[in-house]
Parts: structure tokens; C-alpha cells; sequence
């Protein structure tokens, strides 16, 4: 039988998995993945918790989240690309664009 602690081990590896790719920072895709994959681990926890409480709220919530999370990729997506056609890179130290 699988518990609650299960879900939460694997949502922390999920999770600190996400967080050292946003922390290399060598590609803004690497980086839109990382916090995909956050959410991910987030979601987990909702699903988990509801579960084990009897209480379908955090699966409901799951829904909103993974709402955002598409349009967040939508728009992250877009800007890659456009970064792309102006500078030529999607590396995050070549972009100097956006300061001041």
C-alpha cells in the first residue's frame, strides 16, 4: 500500500529536481521545464492530500493550476521565440536585452 509519505517523497525529489534546473540557468527552456515540473511536484502534494483527507477541494485546485501553468508555458514559449528571432540565442547569460 502506498501512503501519504510516498507522495510527498516524490514530490520532493519532483521538486528539488525543478529547482536545480531553474537554478543552473543555462537555457530558458531548460528553465520553463523546471518550473513545469515544480508545479508538477505542487500538484502532487493537492492530489495527495486530498486523497488522504477525503476532501476533492485540492483536486479541484489542481484544475485551476494546471490552467496557468499552460497559459505560463504559452506565454513563456512565445517569448523564447521572439528572443530567438531578435538575438539569435535562447542561452539566459547572452540575453542582455531586457536591462534597463
Amino acid at each position: 500500500m502506498i501512503s501519504l509519505t510516498h507522495y510527498l517523497v516524490l514530490s520532493a525529489i519532483l521538486f528539488t529536481i525543478g529547482l536545480s534546473g531553474v537554478l543552473m540557468r543555462k537555457n530558458v527552456i531548460i528553465i520553463l521545464l523546471s518550473i513545469e515540473l515544480m508545479l508538477t511536484a505542487v500538484n502532487l502534494n493537492f492530489i495527495a492530500f486530498s486523497h488522504y483527507m477525503k476532501n476533492p477541494v485540492g483536486q479541484v485546485f489542481v484544475f485551476f493550476v494546471m490552467t496557468v501553468a499552460a497559459a505560463e508555458t504559452a506565454l513563456g514559449l512565445a517569448i523564447v521565440v521572439a528572443l530567438f528571432r531578435n538575438i539569435e540565442t535562447v542561452n539566459v547569460d547572452e540575453i542582455n536585452q531586457l536591462k534597463g
